[in-house]
């Protein structure tokens, strides 16, 4: 038995439109660092999961989303010191 395959996502799949942009680029390069400290917040989160949290767990989350708190308002600042900057 011969299986139909399309070809389409071998034509399409290096096309130049799939590929993010410069300014895209320098978009994710920006905001890496709420990346990072979200990833964080929710690492924490994860290992409370199953357990009570106890106070180290406590403070670490607290931590944990003051990161997340300080890093988005730096952001903020600097999109509203951007003349056209998304605030």
């Amino acid at each position: 038995m011969d299986h139909i395959v399309t070809v389409q996502e071998a034509v399409t799949a290096f096309a130049p439109w799939m590929e993010p942009t410069d300014a895209e680029l320098d978009a994710i390069e920006q905001e890496s660092p709420l990346i990072l400290a979200e990833v964080d917040l929710l690492d924490t989160q994860i290992t409370t999961l199953d357990r009570v949290p106890n106070e180290m767990d406590a403070r670490r989350l607290r931590r944990a989303r003051n990161r997340v708190l300080s890093v988005r308002r730096v952001l903020a600042n600097r999109a509203a010191a951007v003349p056209g900057g998304a605030a």
